[in-house]
């Protein structure tokens, strides 16, 4: 007894493109039917014929699609999830409300010793801990830069970071 699996050929899985429909498609065929295929049978063969299964009736396509809604228009979309206070968002709705992450076009690499990565780590918890705020290293990292940057833009020779790299 093999236990290769037996794949749909080439005929089964592509078509051509090039030449049009010859008629618009109407009925759909069941998927008895799409299970009769030799690519779709099984490799062994059992020697006691299975009972056919009823043929469920087949699905006719209405064309031009289903009839309009007539009162969509004066439906309101279903507003947004609240979620829980305290709750973690992911996803298009945290990104769509501006609570989520921000995509950014340009990445750097930058080493920290190991001591800074856990002041980073630690900083990272004690603000969500302590303040509510949760926000990941990457995002702490932007935001301290951008202070930074304000700094020595306001200040100048007086700056945080002028005075830090002179030592």
């Amino acid at each position: 007894m093999t236990r290769r699996p037996v794949l749909p050929g080439a005929d089964e899985l592509f078509r051509r493109t090039d030449n049009p429909p010859a008629a618009e498609v109407t009925e759909l065929t069941p998927l008895s039917s799409a299970v009769a295929s030799p690519a779709l049978r099984s490799a062994r063969r059992s020697a006691v014929p299975e009972p056919e299964p009823e043929q469920p009736a087949s699905l006719t396509l209405v064309p031009g699609g289903a009839p309009a809604d007539p009162l969509a228009a004066f439906r309101a979309p279903a507003p947004p999830p609240v979620p829980a206070p305290g709750a973690r968002t992911r996803g298009k709705a945290a990104r769509a409300s501006g609570a989520g992450r921000t995509r950014h076009d340009e990445k750097i690499t930058v080493y920290i010793s190991a001591e800074d990565l856990l002041a980073l780590e630690s900083a990272r918890l004690s603000l969500r801990a302590q303040h509510g705020v949760a926000a990941d290293r990457g995002r702490i990292v932007r935001e301290a830069v951008s202070v930074l940057l304000a700094d020595l833009a306001e200040n100048g020779e007086d700056s945080v970071l002028v005075r830090r790299l002179k030592g």
